[in-house]
């Protein structure tokens, strides 16, 4: 497929991860060195189009056609129901290495999520994602470093991790989930290092909540006068 071929839609962040997960795999087959591996990564993360990232793996194994889905994310009906797709994930892993990630928005969820910081910090932010199963693993390594697990209301949280002079934040484990939400268990080992859970409502609600809250605002003010 040529460039001219490739539409100046918009990239997600997914769509950003998936490429970069590419060209993870690729470093670590030997297909690219170290220096070709920074500079395509860096292009990918400063992409803005999916025209900017097809040129990243068009020379890599599976990438004859681009590397980006070119459909949008399913719908979601029916609750929890419409959240839990099957499938793989958007994304497997997250690395930060004196440096720092991010997932975030509408991503799936795969059954196993690892993920390690070193130095580093990362964010898996499962409010907007989609969900591979009915219960999925959060497998957090932190070295001197920190990674922060967000869930949204309703979803149940099994906290199994170890501390060594670090820790895992266990507030959140226990807490009954929702009838058909899934299950997020987060586990791993922290050495000097933190793992954080936090509860958080999802973007859309606290956007819809802050609009309820002004309307309610107006109306009061409507009848004072």
């Amino acid at each position: 497929m040529t460039d001219d071929a490739v539409p100046d839609l918009r990239a997600s962040d997914a769509d950003r991860e998936r490429v970069a997960d590419v060209l993870r795999d690729a470093l670590a087959e030997g297909r690219l060195d170290m220096a070709e591996f920074e500079e395509r990564l860096d292009a990918a993360y400063r992409a803005r189009t999916y025209r900017d990232l097809t040129p990243l793996t068009r020379d890599l194994p599976g990438s004859a056609a681009p590397a980006v889905s070119m459909t949008k994310e399913p719908e979601r009906v029916g609750g929890w129901a419409g959240r839990i797709v099957g499938g793989e994930g958007t994304s497997t892993w997250g690395v930060a290495v004196l440096s720092g990630f991010q997932r975030r928005g509408r991503w799936t969820v795969p059954r196993r999520f690892n993920c390690f910081a070193f130095c580093g910090g990362g964010e898996i932010d499962l409010r907007e994602a989609n969900f591979a199963d009915r219960e999925v693993v959060i497998n957090c390594v932190a070295i001197m470093g920190g990674l922060q697990v967000v869930v949204p209301p309703g979803v149940e949280v099994v906290v199994r991790g170890i501390g060594i002079m670090g820790g895992f934040d266990q507030r959140e484990t226990g807490v009954p989930g929702e009838p058909g939400a899934p299950r997020v268990v987060v586990t791993g080992f922290a050495f000097w290092g933190g793992v954080g859970v936090e509860r958080r409502l999802p973007r859309s609600e606290k956007r819809r909540l802050k609009e309820e809250r002004r309307r309610e605002l107006e109306e009061r003010r409507g009848k004072e006068l």
